[in-house]
């Protein structure tokens, strides 16, 4: 046992003062090690306590379990999804709701209406729980894939054999909307929303990739088979088409239509071209000649390799002049063309966020209305991401985070901030930093 007016004698030499720091630290550390008192875990939290990474604009920060693959907005709960688990933070305060173990998690539905779908990589099966509760809605053993979208939810099954199925759900559906056979595929799909030939979403610096998701259905879907592409009807649930293109083409499918994109190499370059046609019919709807979707990397022998930008009927390409357009899949109409150096910074299916070629300026362009919706000022640097409820612009030097309205621009946050944005909801915007997020609302 210490003897504590020994260790007072000791300190005695010098002054009373530090005598009596020395009693306490030792008086502290006795009542520590006996479990009596520990002061500790208090004391680190304040060492730890992280400055608000978005100024006095968040309603509440919170400290998570580490860094995040995914986050959603989730009708009135936070979903947060981490290598090895997901949890659920309420909107409101940003009080832990629950947390469950899980490799991926995804959100199908809507607002209140929405669900998350979780499950374990190379473990066949899912879990349907409720965001707010956590409570499992319903339950999956034999799915390899999962697809999750705003108004519905796929899965894929495959049995020994390799024959497959796939069954289309409502968010909160426990009867299947329809089931159809697919054939032997199955093998490289797998967990949440593996990769389908369709668009890809152009998103900025500091944002998200998926920080739209999620997508409405499309109406047609094409699974990958061995080098050809099945193409289903999500509103029938049938197998329309089976498309298998050439060594120099590739398949994407947008606005209801199989776009298939030649890539030729001659004279040094790429020649491309762009076919539409409306499955089952091999009858193009429309077609162009030097129309260059992106498909393939520059220098790359016109090796194609990625899906073209776009929303879900809108496609973005470059013209034989290397103007940038954006076209209606479904009809292969040209929506806005782009000056010499005008640059689409995103697009989905209702707007477009253009650059000016002197990097001064960004708009945005209501591609129903044919004209522009809103401008601001902007520099070299500016990166832009479109979702449902919010255009996310983001900036360097300083470090900024602006939401604007869609359709007007009005300014709905900004805010200095080196954050990153995972989601955005009707009403705000979460951001990240780190093992920290905050909820930004909306103006």
């Amino acid at each position: 046992m210490i003897d504590l007016v020994s260790v007072s004698r000791m300190a005695s030499g010098g002054s009373p003062w530090k005598g009596y720091a020395l009693v306490a630290i030792v008086i502290v550390i006795v009542l520590a090690t006996t479990g009596v008192w520990n002061p500790w875990p208090q004391v680190w939290s304040w060492v730890n306590t992280s400055e608000p990474i978005a100024g006095n604009a968040a309603r509440w920060q919170a400290r998570i379990g580490g860094s995040p693959q995914s986050v959603s907005i989730v009708g009135d709960a936070v979903v947060v999804e981490y290598r090895t688990s997901v949890e659920a933070y309420g909107l409101t305060a940003g009080i832990k709701l629950w947390d469950s173990d899980a490799d991926w998690a995804a959100v199908s539905g809507d607002g209140n209406d929405a669900v998350v779908a979780t499950g374990r990589l190379l473990t066949k099966g899912y879990q349907v729980l409720d965001p707010r509760s956590g409570a499992q809605l319903r339950a999956d053993t034999e799915a390899t894939a999962v697809w999750t979208y705003r108004n519905g939810l796929l899965d894929l099954h495959c049995a020994k054999g390799g024959d497959c199925r796939l069954t289309a759900w409502s968010p909160r559906g426990t009867k299947p909307l329809w089931t159809v056979d697919t054939g032997g595929i199955g093998f490289v799909l797998n967990a949440a929303n593996p990769d389908l030939p369709d668009t890809r979403q152009l998103t900025a610096n500091r944002v998200d990739d998926d920080v739209a998701r999620p997508r409405l259905m499309p109406s047609l879907i094409g699974l990958p088979d061995d080098g050809k592409t099945r193409v289903i009807d999500t509103a029938t649930g049938r197998v329309v088409q089976i498309a298998q293109p050439a060594s120099d083409q590739r398949i994407a499918i947008a606005g209801g239509r199989v776009l298939t994109v030649t890539g030729v190499a001659r004279d040094g370059t790429c020649y491309y071209g762009v076919v539409a046609t409306d499955p089952p019919s091999s009858a193009p709807v429309w077609q162009r000649e030097g129309l260059n979707l992106r498909t393939a990397d520059n220098g790359s022998d016109c090796k194609q390799e990625h899906d073209p930008a776009g929303g879900e009927d809108v496609v973005l390409g470059v013209d034989p002049t290397g103007r940038e357009e954006l076209l209606a899949g479904h009809d292969g109409r040209v929506l806005w063309r782009g000056a010499r150096d005008e640059k689409v910074l995103s697009v989905n299916d209702s707007f477009g966020v253009i650059r000016s070629a002197d990097s001064r300026t960004i708009r945005g362009h209501n591609l129903g209305r044919g004209k522009t919706a809103w401008s601001r000022p902007a520099g070299e640097d500016v990166g832009a991401a479109l979702t449902p409820y919010a255009v996310i612009l983001t900036s360097r030097k300083p470090d900024r985070v602006v939401a604007v309205a869609p359709g007007s621009g009005r300014v709905l946050a900004d805010v200095r901030t080196d954050a990153e944005v995972f989601a955005v909801g009707p009403s705000g915007l979460i951001a990240v930093s780190g093992r920290d997020m905050a909820y930004l609302p909306f103006a």
